[in-house]
């Protein structure tokens, strides 16, 4: 069993929660004081994102960093609630540690669970139980995901009580069933007022619902999947515009027919 992080890691803890109470005091940080726990959320949202970031370009020495921040915004949103009388960040810690328990039987109990797919069914059902055990099974399906998350997220919690395909021809077959749809839609708007936006959004929706459970069914993570193809559009357009300027020309200058000729020769040549 590792050993706790006890001595220097809970000293330099205690030192980050006594410089936040301090920066937020009266005679502290002006900018510090003036913050709610409203307020410091976009802020906590893009450190998650930098340390994402971090993360996946192994860059050992950002991603420490970007942990320190993220940690930060932890201590803040704490002490926030502790000087409200609400609570501390030690009740924060206390009442992570024990939901791990709980939920660990098969660590801290006599459960077993063989493997990883046991434990996460293990977890959903303990956790169905301590929420609410009458409320829907989606029911904490958490709104504010981005939206190619959350889709991903309901897939998989609901996969693990069996509502999911057998077979991949079959996920396959239903994004094919939706692009065929979406066309529909599209084509119905153009030819009769009486198919609105909305329809041609609500089919686009349920296409993009269908490319990630795709994407989750040949275990990728569909928003680092649109997060790679974004970045590779982005490159390829850079070199599209570089060539642009070896031609003397720019952007907006070149009619779609050269712009789409070099996209492939760069394309073909990747």
């Amino acid at each position: 069993m590792p050993e706790p992080l006890f001595g220097p890691a809970s000293k330099e803890f205690e030192r980050l929660c006594q410089i936040v109470a301090q920066l937020r005091a009266p005679g502290g940080c002006p900018w510090d004081r003036e913050q709610t726990n409203e307020s410091i959320l976009p802020q906590l949202i893009e450190e998650a994102y930098e340390l994402v970031g971090a993360v996946r370009a192994n860059d050992l020495d950002n991603f420490r960093e970007e942990l320190g921040d993220l940690l930060l915004h932890i201590v803040m949103h704490a002490e926030m609630a502790r000087e409200a009388g609400r609570f501390d960040i030690e009740s924060v810690a206390r009442e992570v540690s024990d939901k791990l328990v709980r939920r660990h039987p098969h660590v801290f109990g006599d459960s077993h669970a063989p493997d990883s797919g046991a434990v996460v069914s293990q977890w959903e059902r303990i956790k169905h139980q301590e929420k609410n055990p009458d409320a829907h099974f989606l029911a904490n399906l958490p709104d504010a995901l981005p939206a190619l998350v959350r889709a991903q997220k309901a897939q998989k919690k609901v996969a693990r009580v069996n509502f999911d395909w057998d077979k991949l021809e079959d996920v396959i077959a239903k994004v094919d069933e939706e692009v065929a749809e979406t066309k529909s839609a599209i084509k119905g708007h153009a030819t009769s007022p009486k198919v609105s936006s909305a329809e041609i959004e609500d089919e686009i929706g349920d296409l993009l619902f269908a490319v990630v459970n795709l994407a989750r069914k040949c275990n990728i993570d569909a928003e680092a999947a649109l997060q790679k193809g974004t970045d590779k559009f982005r490159d390829r357009f850079n070199k599209v515009e570089d060539e642009l300027k070896a031609r003397g020309m720019k952007l907006g200058e070149a009619e779609l027919a050269e712009l789409d000729a070099i996209w492939n020769e760069i394309k073909n040549k990747s």
